[in-house]
């Protein structure tokens, strides 16, 4: 099953929050996580790394938090994820790791690349600004169902 972490979850999360909060400067973890149940010290750590990979801006003082560093629309889930995560991979023989004794006579490496490469795409597609959008996000997944083909 393929699952995102809990860490790419709260990151998600956090992300939204800070769009639908647009009218505030920044926000701390400690605002994200109390509105969430998040736990507080992880979600700061979370945070942290992707201001590192400049998806926020932190502000410090008294009045400092964490900010969108691009508008939430140019900011997708795929790179949440893969901030938090790393890279997507829905099987171990595409992380270039040594390779597989199975890879001479193995059939489903190709299409699983296919379906790896379709779930990217996928969480590309998806803005922050659509989480936040809840009711245009959920017409967007209805609509993506009926758009998504995975061709085997």
């Amino acid at each position: 099953m393929l699952k995102l972490t809990k860490k790419a979850d709260y990151g998600l999360m956090a992300l939204k929050y800070l769009a639908e909060h647009p009218e505030t400067p920044a926000l701390s973890a400690k605002d994200v996580a109390d509105a969430y149940g998040i736990p507080a010290q992880l979600l700061a750590k979370i945070l942290q790394r992707l201001t590192k990979v400049g998806l926020l801006r932190s502000h410090a003082g008294m009045n400092g938090g964490y900010a969108l560093s691009r508008d939430a629309r140019q900011i997708s889930a795929f790179e949440v994820i893969h901030a938090i995560d790393g890279p997507l991979f829905i099987t171990s023989c595409f992380k270039g790791e040594k390779s597989c004794d199975l890879t001479p006579s193995c059939t489903i490496k190709e299409p699983l690349a296919r379906v790896n490469e379709t779930i990217a795409g996928v969480l590309k597609s998806i803005s922050i600004q659509d989480l936040a959008e809840q009711e245009h996000a959920a017409g967007k997944a209805h609509d993506a169902q009926g758009l998504v083909s995975l061709t085997l």
